[in-house]
């Protein structure tokens, strides 16, 4: 590399870094922040280039790929897969389904040819983990009912990640025949199997390939068969993504695990952030134009998929209005996965447009997806009842919470009174009825004149009140202000 580019390089990263620490304060995603620094300082924009020459980042970038893959083969939480139940399966299957679907009808209307049908589709279907994982954080929503579904449908997503892109490579390969794809999608297919059964039952041996109590050799040694692997499955025409991913899933089921997660998490942000960096070099911005409208549609398409999934999901699971909005506006950034099938688009010689394209289509979606977030209480307002169950009628726009410390207090859950007691004493009317869990006590609802359930509430100091209407079951912790919910798993 020309040392001109190594400073260019030097001086792109930190710029990027910088970068991101400003957005973290905003409660924006890092990754556009390192895409935006690659469009703005290299040679398809107008201005100031720090990278004269992006080719020769090909090494590094692929470097930063292979380890955002093994990464995520390490952290695959398998168990809580397999403990998610149908329902998770099929929430998660309807969400790729749809997203999936649409973005494919999508691409096939863009015109831009089969192959990068397939790419859009991808870009399109598949959400971001680290956004996601990183929303759920900053939004304080890791004790919310819907979120163990959410990580369950994101794992899900991860793992149908690996089928697609071997399904994908030999498609942008240079086949050229029927023959020769159904050849290499055979291949890639094989490979995949083999490094499932290697995973299955080779870790043992691969563990003790790597077992050292020097971090230093570990790090060496872990880095260098990730790295054969990829451009072993690469020689053999699957993608190196591929590879990667899944030497994750072996090293993932040794007793090295942690210890190789916390060596390679600092590798792998530092050359992720030069994958997305040089991801952005990539792009020239006179595309851009061209492609603001697709842009536009794609986010409305992405949108209206994700909240029919949130729906689909939040009737699976019984969840009200706020947790479908929760549900559908969570999984909608778009981050890694897309610009990674870019990338590999690119390399294949696929319609240029495809990297504008992709780049704007991340970075709009980088940006709605933590604010339409935030305020899933609005969406929640003016959801139809017809769309979930009638019970949650009453309480649409509050979250719903597996986190509530009053649960022991719960001694009575049925009653079968019919009206709210003081409001016959005094002759009043009253909206709908509420039980005292902690004593039987009911009153009448919030909006009925008196509130006599709250006012009770804040006399005995009992924290939790359950629906007392025909049909509802629903609790609400006056101490914690919010819905209370068992966790997911747990019989109601």
């Amino acid at each position: 590399m020309p040392e001109a580019d190594l400073l260019g390089l030097g001086a792109a990263v930190l710029i990027a870094g910088l970068l991101a620490r400003l957005a973290r304060r905003y409660g924006l995603p890092s990754v556009p922040c390192y895409m935006l620094v690659g469009i703005a300082l290299g040679p398809g924009t107008p201005g100031p280039v720090l990278i004269g020459h992006p080719a020769e980042l090909a090494v590094i970038a692929a470097l930063g790929l292979v380890l955002l893959l093994f990464h995520l083969g390490v952290e695959f939480p398998v168990d809580e897969v397999l403990g998610g139940g149908r329902r998770l399966v099929v929430a998660a299957s309807c969400y790729i389904g749809l997203n999936m679907t649409a973005g494919l009808l999508f691409g096939f209307a863009l015109g831009w040819g089969a192959s990068s049908a397939l790419v859009v589709a991808g870009a399109l279907g598949i959400s971001s983990s680290a956004i996601v994982t990183k929303l759920l954080i900053e939004l304080h929503r890791l004790t919310n009912a819907e979120t163990p579904v959410i990580l369950g449908i994101i794992v899900l997503e991860d793992l149908f990640l690996a089928f697609y892109l071997a399904l994908l490579s030999p498609v942008l390969s240079a086949g050229d025949t029927t023959g020769e794809i159904v050849r290499d999608i055979t291949l890639s297919f094989g490979m995949l199997a083999a490094l499932l059964l290697v995973a299955r039952f080779g870790a043992r041996a691969v563990g003790r390939l790597l077992d050292t109590r020097e971090d230093e050799v570990l790090a060496v040694v872990t880095i260098g068969l990730v790295v054969l692997v990829a451009g072993t499955a690469q020689e053999a025409g699957v993608s190196d993504a591929i590879g990667a991913l899944l030497t994750g899933l072996v090293v993932a089921r040794t007793r090295l695990r942690e210890r190789v997660e916390r060596l390679v998490t600092p590798l792998r942000d530092v050359f992720a952030a030069v994958f997305f960096v040089a991801f952005g070099l990539s792009i020239d911005t006179g595309h851009l134009g061209a492609v603001v409208v697709p842009v536009a549609l794609a986010v409305a398409v992405t949108v209206v998929a994700n909240l029919s999934a949130g729906i689909i999901t939040a009737r699976l699971f019984g969840f009200n209005q706020r947790g479908a909005a929760n549900i559908g506006l969570t999984v909608l950034g778009r981050g890694e996965f897309s610009l990674i099938l870019a990338t590999l688009a690119l390399s294949a010689g696929l319609d240029v447009r495809i990297g504008p394209f992709v780049a704007l289509y991340v970075l709009v979606l980088a940006v709605l997806s933590p604010l339409l977030a935030a305020h899933s209480r609005h969406l929640a307002r003016v959801m139809p009842d017809w769309l979930l169950r009638r019970d949650w009628t009453y309480v649409r726009e509050e979250t719903i919470s597996t986190s509530c410390t009053h649960l022991d207090q719960v001694r009575v859950t049925e009653t079968d009174a019919e009206e709210c007691p003081e409001c016959v004493a005094s002759g009043s009317d009253w909206v709908a009825l509420r039980l005292c869990t902690s004593c039987g006590f009911v009153g009448c609802c919030d909006d009925s004149p008196h509130r006599h359930a709250s006012e009770h509430a804040a006399r005995t100091r009992h924290p939790i009140i359950q629906s007392a209407q025909p049909g509802e079951d629903w609790k609400w912790c006056f101490v914690d202000e919010t819905l209370v919910r068992a966790p997911l798993g747990t019989k109601r």
